[in-house]
């Protein structure tokens, strides 16, 4: 090591790290994979590390400080290049540029951020010990679909919402364990791919029992459009808060024995590969506080982007000629969890099964039983009806996907065909709704003479 080297290792170790601190220890534990989850290994597989030669020349302590922080929030990611679109979103929303730019430019730049507050929520951990570090994982692995949530329920489009949330179950059910699930099996053809069932079996339980209150709200909802009982709609939404109040306990079950009870079934422990970049990736390298002000930082400017993308969502969708409902159910989702994605599929590569379906599974649970609900209280506080009725085609996809992830996990093994599968039932519930969602002035003439054709030779 030169001494530049050695001097930028004295600076991290200076700012964060005191020998036989608290923090050494919580460190040590975490490199040694305490309290290492799925999300949190995904995460580092996107991160590198920063090159501080030039910054430990700064003989100015606190401008030191602050330009290592600066070196590893910026060029600490391999997202790094897709951080202009941040500012280009801001420049086009206040410059007047066409809204569907706003739109793509915000998506875009929504993508690094969100890594960003992971690998912050990370560092963070890292001082406040494991039980409080998984809490933090657990409330802001999914900032980026919450924050737009409240956004959209602020201006009363309680259908984006919806779609949203549900398009980010099915693409983390479907889009991201499918390609994991594919492109580990054919770069793996000659390996065995086995993970543990454990984990698998619990999250699938809870999305089961996510999906039955869906079921429930729209059964209810045909009974009394049926006119088999006079119910008014203030009962639909109490059952609606119910199911919440149910779906967020549950959830808070699942937290407790996550964290406390059997931690051992969501710890990773593949950190044995010494091989393995991401090993070398895991450790503190910014100090609390700094830390705490990045995050709070890029949460408020998550928060500006996502207003944007809320409010040029419809423009953007009469620009491109779809519909509203496939940019909130398909696009959506794919652009805003590009990193998690990402490195899901990275370690599906490297034959490492449970951290892929730590990811995929952790995020849609999550959505299912944390967004979801919480989204249905906070609407409720805000004075918006909004209920977990999510109309049939999306509850009929939702479900009929879990269903379908069940029976692919069963076995505990996996294979690229059962990847490829997944990923045909996505396409195939996308194209659903591009179809369903052409707007009116584009299905005229022969379209439109086509459909009793095809009822004709059906009856027959």
């Amino acid at each position: 090591m030169n001494s530049t080297e050695h001097g930028a290792l004295e600076l991290h170790e200076a700012e964060i790290i005191k020998p036989g601190s608290v923090s050494e220890g919580l460190s040590k534990d975490m490199r040694n994979g305490h309290c290492r989850t799925a999300h949190n290994m995904s995460s580092s597989s996107l991160r590198k590390k920063s090159d501080l030669s030039l910054v430990s020349k700064v003989r100015c302590g606190i401008l030191r400080n602050f330009m290592s922080n600066l070196n590893e929030i910026f060029l600490g990611t391999k997202l790094f290049v897709l951080f202009p679109a941040v500012p280009l979103a801001i420049a086009a929303q206040n410059y007047g540029f066409g809204r569907a730019w706003v739109f793509a430019l915000s998506l875009l730049g929504l993508t690094p951020l969100a890594e960003r507050v992971s690998f912050l929520t990370e560092q963070i951990a890292f001082y406040t010990g494991p039980t409080v570090g998984g809490l933090l994982n657990a409330t802001c692995g999914n900032a980026t679909e919450l924050i737009i949530a409240l956004f959209a329920l602020h201006k009363g489009k309680i259908e984006v919402v919806k779609f949203s949330l549900i398009g980010s179950i099915l693409s983390n059910l479907l889009l991201v364990l499918g390609s994991s699930l594919f492109c580990g099996g054919i770069a793996n053809l000659r390996k065995e791919q086995y993970f543990d069932r454990k984990q698998a079996n619990v999250n699938t339980s809870l999305l089961m029992l996510g999906a039955l209150c869906h079921v429930l709200l729209l059964l209810f909802r045909y009974v009394v459009t049926s006119g088999e009982q006079n119910v008014a709609i203030v009962p639909t939404l109490a059952l609606s808060r119910f199911c919440s109040i149910v779906m967020l306990a549950t959830y808070m079950a699942y937290l407790f024995f996550q964290l406390k009870t059997h931690r051992q079934l969501f710890e990773s422990r593949e950190e044995d590969d010494d091989n393995d970049d991401v090993v070398s990736e895991d450790e503190t390298v910014m100090g609390f506080l700094s830390a705490l002000v990045w995050l709070v930082g890029f949460t408020i400017i998550i928060a500006v982007l996502s207003e944007y993308v809320v409010g040029t969502i419809e423009a953007a969708a009469d620009s491109w000629g779809i519909s509203i409902s496939f940019l909130s159910i398909i696009l959506l989702p794919i652009v805003g969890n590009a990193a998690e994605h990402a490195g899901a599929v990275i370690f599906a590569l490297k034959n490492k099964l449970d951290i892929t379906l730590g990811v995929s599974l952790g995020s849609a649970t999550q959505i299912s039983m944390f967004v979801v609900p919480l989204s249905v209280m906070v609407a409720w506080v805000m004075g918006i009806q909004m209920d977990l009725d999510f109309k049939l085609l999306e509850t009929g996809a939702l479900v009929i996907s879990i269903l379908i992830i069940s029976f692919a996990l069963q076995d505990g093994s996996s294979h690229y065909l059962k990847g490829f599968v997944l990923l045909l039932a996505y396409v195939v519930i996308g194209a659903c709704f591009f179809v369903l969602g052409t707007p009116p002035d584009q299905v005229n003439g022969a379209n439109i003479n086509n459909i009793p054709v095809i009822s004709h030779n059906m009856e027959v």
